[in-house]
């Protein structure tokens, strides 16, 4: 019995010495895992704390994250500007096609994670009721989500998943990967310090890019003003003058910087010393006109004017002081002022001629009135000399035309007188024997006759015509058809003087150099 005992404890023994191993075997193959684990953490710290580049960074996070554990599927959401939403960052395997993929509060695993700032595992995606209305997500099966920490508050999410349905995540691979998400933190951290530091860097240059323009720009038209520009620390030292100084005060910069410019005349020392009291005080100088030396001792006029400038810190510094010659111009003024004088002396003489002038035309107007009184009354006269004028005129305009009666009758009882006692005889004197001569003589006899009772020749004599007689007998024969040869026999002058007489008739009658037959004029004038 004793020895069955015995045995039996030999067994026992045996089978606790067994698992006694077996449970040391397990915790040193846990520990070497650990380890091992430990020592990829270390080297994967290593490798991530030389990445400075963010998006570099976080592809290689989880690159590393995902050799870790195994797994071929991972993404990482990073919390956005507004803290409104986080957004999926880097993916990979099943993930790759998700990049930019936004979650909410709760929303998905990244959200739900944020939401609960602690790692969270999902045996089955697709059956979990906070998972993302997506029909391209359930391919998924178990996904594990880890929070990325800063400060004590979630900025992020590292999530694993596996697609395959038989695979689960272990409780090493939870810790491993916290752990792993605490490093991968302290290197996001340092990448966004170097951002910082680097957009930091970068906006210094640039402000200091911008103040060297700056101070090129103001250098520029410092150096390019018309007008002179001195500045001064506050201790009266000149450190700058630019060139328009230079060239009216003909004093040079190397004899001016580093000094006190002593260009002041005495008489304009106290308004000068009181101008800097008030600008140090804080005021500013504007348009303050005082008088200043060239190197030759000439006094110019000038308009001043002066501010503080100030340091970073906001202490003055010194002050700026513009001047502007205006010599020319208070000359001018001058020469205004006294021509303004002389204009009002003119004026003045002026105004007197015109009151003198005023007097004269109060005594003309009087005399006028007067005058226009004398008018109306000699109006009145002449109105009724007028009325009596007409009177008379009426009485004339009877007499005239009882005048032309008297006139036309005659002419009738003169025309009735030649037709019937002249005209005859004169018929019988061209019938009978006569020569050539004798009859175109007596036929000329005949149209004359005819002309001096026709209005012909009264036309021709009349003032609108103004013919000397002889002009008027060649008239006559021109008019009868005769040539220049007979007009000349007829008249016993040269056919030279014909054409003469031919030239100055045309030009009486206003018929010079036309292309009007005289004797057709002459016809029509009978009419």
């Amino acid at each position: 019995m004793d020895t069955v005992v015995s045995a039996q404890d030999l067994v026992d023994q045996l089978e606790s010495l067994k698992q006694e191993f077996q449970r040391l075997k397990a915790a040193e193959e846990a520990f070497n895992r650990q380890k091992a684990s430990l020592e990829a953490l270390h080297e994967t710290s290593l490798g991530l704390i030389e990445k400075l580049d963010q998006e570099e960074l976080l592809e290689n996070i989880l690159e590393r994250a995902a050799s870790l554990t195994g797994i071929a599927h991972g993404y990482i959401f990073l919390l956005e500007p507004g803290e409104e939403y986080m957004e999926m960052q880097v993916g990979m395997g099943f993930f790759k096609g998700q990049l930019g993929r936004r979650v909410v509060k709760g929303q998905g695993m990244g959200g739900w994670v944020w939401q609960t700032e602690a790692p969270e595992v999902i045996e089955d995606y697709k059956a979990w009721p906070n998972r993302i209305a997506d029909k391209g997500l359930d391919k998924l099966r178990s996904i594990m989500g880890i929070p990325l920490r800063n400060e004590g508050r979630v900025v992020g999410v590292i999530g694993l998943a596996h697609v395959e349905p038989d695979r689960q995540f272990s409780e090493e691979d939870i810790t491993t990967l916290e752990r792993f998400a605490a490093l991968a933190m302290i290197a996001l951290e340092k990448s966004r310090l170097y951002a910082d530091v680097r957009r930091e860097l970068a906006e210094r240059e640039r402000t200091e890019a911008v103040l060297r323009e700056s101070e090129n720009r103001y250098r520029t038209f410092l150096e390019s003003s018309p007008d002179p520009i001195v500045v001064y620390d506050m201790e009266g030292v000149a450190t700058y003058v630019n060139p328009a100084f230079e060239q009216t005060f003909h004093l040079s910069r190397d004899e001016l910087l580093g000094k006190q410019i002593d260009f002041v005349p005495p008489e304009s020392w106290p308004e000068t010393k009181a101008a800097i009291q008030r600008m140090q005080s804080g005021q500013k100088i504007n348009l303050f006109e005082t008088r200043r030396l060239t190197r030759e001792g000439k006094v110019l006029d000038v308009q001043l004017s002066s501010t503080l400038y100030q340091g970073s810190d906001g202490e003055p510094l010194g002050n700026i002081v513009t001047l502007r010659d205006i010599s020319a111009r208070k000359k001018a003024e001058e020469e205004l002022d006294r021509y303004r004088g002389h204009l009002e002396e003119l004026v003045g003489e002026r105004t007197t001629e015109l009151a003198q002038a005023n007097r004269q035309l109060e005594q003309e107007i009087d005399e006028r009135r007067r005058a226009e009184k004398s008018l109306k009354k000699r109006e009145k006269e002449l109105e009724a000399q007028s009325h009596h004028l007409e009177e008379v005129n009426t009485a004339l305009r009877v007499l005239l035309k009882q005048r032309e009666d008297d006139k036309k009758e005659l002419g009738e009882m003169v025309l009735r007188n030649v037709q019937e006692l002249v005209s005859p005889y004169l018929q019988r004197l061209a019938s009978g024997r006569l020569d050539a001569r004798q009859r175109t003589l007596a036929k000329i006899l005949e149209t004359n006759l005819s002309n001096i009772i026709s209005p012909f020749s009264d036309k021709l004599a009349s003032g609108m015509v103004q013919l000397t007689p002889v002009e008027i007998r060649v008239a006559s024969l021109i008019k009868e058809g005769k040539t220049n040869k007979e007009i000349a026999e007829v008249l016993l002058i040269a056919k030279n003087t014909v054409l003469f007489h031919r030239h100055n008739i045309r030009s009486k009658l206003s018929i010079k150099n036309k292309k009007i037959n005289l004797r057709t004029h002459l016809l029509s004038m009978e009419q």
